[in-house]
C-alpha cells in the first residue's frame, strides 16, 4: 500500500511537472510570436519607439528595424507595418501585434513609396537577396553584372548585345531567371537583361516581370497581385 501511495505521488509530481513546462513554454511562445512597439517620440518622417522592452531607438520612413518598418511620420502619429499588419499609433500609445501564419505563395504584396514617389524594396532572385526599383519605363528586368554574379547567373552564357547608355555604349546578356520572388509573390523564367559593369545601381523590376502581375496604385500605396 505505501508502494501504491509513493506511486501515485509519483504520478502526480510527474503530470504537475509536465503541465507547468506546457505552460511555460506556451507562455514563451507567445512572447516570441508577437511584437511589442511603444512611441516615445514622433517628429517628420522619424519616429522615436521601444520594440518588445528594448531600448528606445530612431527610425526613419522607409526603414525596417527589428521586423517593424515605419511607412510614414508626423508629430501627430506614426504608420507602421508589423507582422504584414498596418498599425497607426500616436505619441505613447503601445500596440502588440501577434505574428499570424506563414505567408501563402503569391498573395497580394503591397510597396511603399519613398518621399521622392519611387517604389524600393528587396526581392530575390535565385534565392539571392537584391535591392531593386519598380521602373514601369523599363523594357525588361535589369541586372549589373555584380548582382547577376552574387545571385549565380552565368549570364555569360546568354546572347550577347550591345546596349547604349548615359556612360556609351556597354555588353549586355540576354538571360532567363529561374526564379523571381517579390514579397509572396513568385514569378518564373522571366527575361532579364545583365550589363557588364555597376549599373543600373539597383535591380531595375522592369515590364518583363510586371507584365505577370496586376499593379494598383492608392496614393503612396502600390498593391501587386500575381496574373500568372
Amino acid at each position: 500500500m505505501f508502494k501504491d501511495r509513493m506511486f501515485k505521488d509519483s504520478m502526480f509530481k510527474n503530470l504537475i511537472f509536465k503541465s507547468l513546462s506546457f505552460l511555460m513554454l506556451s507562455v514563451a511562445m507567445l512572447a516570441v510570436a508577437a511584437t511589442q512597439i511603444n512611441v516615445v517620440g514622433l517628429f517628420n518622417n522619424k519616429a522615436l519607439i521601444a520594440i518588445n522592452g528594448g531600448a528606445p531607438l530612431s527610425i526613419s520612413a522607409g526603414q525596417t528595424k527589428n521586423g517593424v518598418k515605419l511607412i510614414s511620420a508626423d508629430s501627430e502619429s506614426a504608420t507602421f507595418m508589423v507582422e504584414g499588419k498596418r498599425q497607426v499609433l500616436k505619441m505613447g500609445q503601445a500596440v502588440s501585434v501577434a505574428a499570424t501564419a506563414g505567408p501563402v505563395n503569391n498573395a497580394p504584396v503591397s510597396l511603399y513609396a519613398d518621399s521622392q514617389g519611387h517604389f524600393y524594396g528587396n526581392l530575390s532572385i535565385n534565392g539571392s537577396s537584391l535591392k531593386y526599383v519598380v521602373d514601369t519605363g523599363a523594357t525588361s528586368v535589369s541586372i549589373n553584372s555584380g548582382d547577376a554574379k552574387f545571385a549565380k547567373i552565368d549570364y555569360e552564357k546568354g546572347e550577347k548585345v550591345t546596349m547604349s547608355t548615359a556612360n556609351g555604349e556597354v555588353a549586355a546578356y540576354l538571360v532567363k531567371l529561374n526564379t523571381l520572388k517579390i514579397g509572396t509573390i513568385i514569378l518564373n523564367n522571366i527575361d532579364a537583361v545583365v550589363t557588364e559593369g555597376g549599373s543600373p545601381p539597383y535591380v531595375l523590376l522592369g515590364m518583363t516581370a510586371l507584365n505577370r502581375v496586376e499593379m494598383k496604385r492608392d496614393n503612396s500605396i502600390m498593391t501587386l497581385t500575381k496574373k500568372y
